[in-house]
């Protein structure tokens, strides 16, 4: 009695001892990036303006978050970005569960999404601006056909492990394809699709606001540039920052959504 109440509190001592250690370690590891690079600025070992001190950026940054002009270019990159992944991630999954339930188009067509899925989607640009034009149908294109292949792929290959028990229960009930989708196949790959979704979203946001640094006149890429153009390094660290702790926010988001319908799977009560 005693040992099956002292080993679970030991356990979740344990635990909670490693998480502090992780959270200690990853916060010793922003603390030495930012003095590094403090001391890199104040050396003077490179150009002054090309490593600001930090607190310039961060000047920059607070006169960025009161300035009009930056929400607009945000919401039109968080426009375009939410459309492609809605575009590329929904495309993603459906080709995904084609492949993954045809040993045929499996053999057939899954070796091309990954010669093609490394492939830098960038040269595909200037088709994309032919077929798109220069607005902002270009810019989702590209981020949609940048998040379409690492979705699929990750579909596909959950495709194949999903339990056979599951498959032939929903046979049995002589469930249609789009039954068998919604009730056997989605249910049992939610972790897959998701983490699938937190990469494609990642590879949006980079195909997009590499687009928008080519062409356009709006959005946080073309902010960027426009920065790299004037030479204001602080302004434009500022805006590096925005959209990567934008990005991580989302993507912690959707791990967290992951672990907690992972936590619930495992649930006495789910059983």
């Amino acid at each position: 009695m005693t040992t099956a109440t002292v080993e679970p509190a030991a356990i979740r001592s344990a635990r909670m001892d490693q998480a502090q250690a992780v959270r200690l370690t990853r916060i010793a590891i922003v603390v030495a990036i930012l003095a590094t690079w403090e001391i890199t600025a104040r050396s003077g070992l490179l150009y002054r303006d090309v490593v600001p001190s930090l607190l310039l950026i961060m000047r920059a940054l607070a006169h960025l978050l009161v300035e009009p002009t930056f929400y607009a270019n945000l919401g039109v990159t968080a426009g375009e970005v939410a459309l492609a992944i809605l575009i590329g991630g929904g495309a993603g999954v459906a080709v995904g569960i084609l492949l993954g339930s045809s040993p045929f188009l499996q053999r057939a067509y899954e070796p091309l999404l990954h010669y093609l899925g490394p492939t830098p989607k960038i040269i595909f640009f200037p088709l994309l601006i032919m077929w798109f034009g220069v607005g902002p149908g270009s810019k989702v294109a590209m981020g949609a056909l940048s998040s379409f292949f690492p979705v699929a792929i990750s579909v596909a290959a959950a495709m194949r492990e999903i339990n056979t028990v599951l498959i032939r229960v929903g046979l049995s009930f002589r469930l249609n394809v789009s039954q068998m989708i919604l009730k056997i196949y989605l249910p049992a790959m939610r972790a897959p699709i998701v983490n699938g979704l937190r990469i494609g979203l990642g590879v949006a946001i980079i195909g997009t606001l590499l687009a928008e640094t080519k062409l356009a006149n709006q959005g946080l890429g073309y902010a960027v540039i426009q920065t790299y153009a004037t030479f204001d390094m602080p302004r434009m660290y500022a805006l590096l920052i925005v959209v990567f702790l934008l990005a991580v926010g989302i993507n912690a988001v959707l791990g967290r959504y992951t672990e907690l319908r992972a936590a619930a799977a495992r649930s006495p009560d789910a059983r």
